[in-house]
């Protein structure tokens, strides 16, 4: 337990990283269809566990972003806990802030550190987007609700009779969740707004979708990846899912440009090909005071040295890393120049694109940010170097935490010092953080 720590001036303590894993992404319906969410969250814990030499009774809480939450696993922080091995004493709960899910476990799991109330945290992100559920329309539920109650054998014929072919269509879970309930646009229709606000071509958007898929792969070939994965044995032939499954070696300019726009079929840019897959994974994090890991022996990826959260409008969701990155540095000490790395989660590359336009421009940081100078230019050469979600998918609980690992192993692997970890949010938020390696 955290208890006679040293502290810093401000009465908190450095926060470190200290290790983490994550389970292959696979498109939803694919390999990993048949895992449970809560195994896919269990895997990488219990791996990072064994790989540091961590005893489980040593977390002090474990922390998962979980975004469609099983009903099966109710609060499924605490059964991916209990189901790696940690005592039942130890508590647990799941955090829920849509795609930064993950990323707000972390956060979370920081601030219980700094502040002295724990000394080591299992913190990460996990979704089976493959089981978001069909559901029945709110009238047939009414319908077997009166089933249900019928006393009488008349009266269970009654309730059957009123049935209807049209009562048994479902509705698409995962439909409902991405379609925000304030302005009514599914998450791809505010790209498409993104899209025109900012002037993004159709071109320009297939050309950072090859570019991801480009250097997932190279990345893949060269065993980065492979750094941060561990294998899932997916039943039923329990043969192993050791890779990603988006990254497409064959990608082409010319086969993203056959395909027609989704989700604006006559005016729009925004394709299945230029826009992340429904993706399943999951990831694990172990975050320390630098105090306990260097107690355990321990050799930390890197600090966390700020975070931040800001609003926007719904419908423009995905700028939500251009309010929230500014806030970020600032409370780093940095400026957008100072990143050596940045991962900028790619729901979809409209939304990468007008983030890079809305950082580099003066205009919009004195509109919508009462800034007097931009926020800066974020090289190509800095972003997303390994790949993004276009490439490797967007399990939305847990790309929050991906992309900090993803971050702090980069960092490390170059000799690099300070990154920048950022993603837009469902409903109109945007999250960022800046971390620090260490050597």
């Amino acid at each position: 337990m955290a208890a006679g720590r040293k502290k810093s001036g401000d009465g908190t303590c450095s926060v470190v990283v200290v290790d983490g894993l994550r389970t292959p992404f696979a498109k939803a319906g694919g390999p990993l269809a048949g895992v449970h969410a809560s195994e896919l969250g269990r895997i990488p814990l219990d791996e990072v566990l064994v790989r540091q030499g961590v005893p489980a009774s040593e977390v002090d809480e474990v922390i998962f972003g979980n975004v469609a939450q099983p009903a099966d696993s109710a609060n499924i922080a605490r059964v991916i806990a209990l189901r790696a091995g940690v005592p039942s004493s130890t508590p647990a709960s799941t955090v829920h802030r849509n795609c930064a899910s993950g990323m707000e476990a972390i956060t979370t799991a920081f601030d219980r550190i700094r502040f002295g109330y724990c000394d080591l945290v299992a913190a990460g992100g996990v979704e089976s987007m493959s089981g978001i559920p069909f559901l029945y329309q709110e009238a047939t539920r009414g319908k077997f609700v009166r089933l249900a109650r019928a006393r009488s054998t008349l009266g269970r014929l009654a309730a059957l009779a009123s049935f209807r072919m049209g009562d048994f269509k479902p509705v698409i879970g995962i439909e409902e969740g991405l379609t925000d309930p304030f302005c009514g646009l599914n998450m791809g229709e505010t790209a498409e707004n993104l899209a025109r606000e900012f002037a993004i071509s159709r071109q320009e958007q297939d050309e950072f979708a090859l570019q991801s898929h480009q250097r997932a792969c190279i990345a893949r070939a060269a065993g980065i990846l492979a750094d941060e994965i561990v294998p899932v044995y997916a039943g039923p032939r329990y043969e192993a899912v050791a890779e990603d499954v988006g990254p497409r070696k064959g990608q082409s300019i010319e086969a993203l440009a056959k395909l027609r726009p989704y989700f604006d079929r006559t005016l729009g840019t925004v394709t299945v090909g230029n826009a992340c897959p429904i993706t399943d994974g999951g990831v694990a994090l172990l975050l320390a005071s630098e105090e306990k890991a260097a107690e355990l022996g321990l050799k930390p990826l890197g600090r966390i040295i700020s975070y931040a959260y800001r609003g926007c409008s719904p419908s423009r969701m995905g700028l939500g890393p251009a309010f929230s990155v500014p806030l970020a540095l600032e409370r780093a000490g940095s400026s957008l120049q100072d990143m050596d790395r940045v991962e900028l989660n790619e729901a979809f590359a409209a939304q990468v694109l007008a983030n890079c336009a809305a950082f580099d421009s003066s205009d919009f940081a004195a509109s919508e940010l009462g800034l007097s100078a931009s926020i800066g230019e974020l090289s190509s050469d800095k972003l997303n170097v390994n790949g993004g979600a276009i490439a490797l998918g967007h399990p939305v609980g847990a790309s929050g935490a991906r992309i900090v690992l993803a971050l702090l192993n980069d960092l490390r692997r170059r000799g690099l010092e300070r990154g920048l970890a950022t993603l837009c949010v469902g409903g109109g938020q945007g999250g960022a953080m800046v971390v620090e390696a260490m050597e």
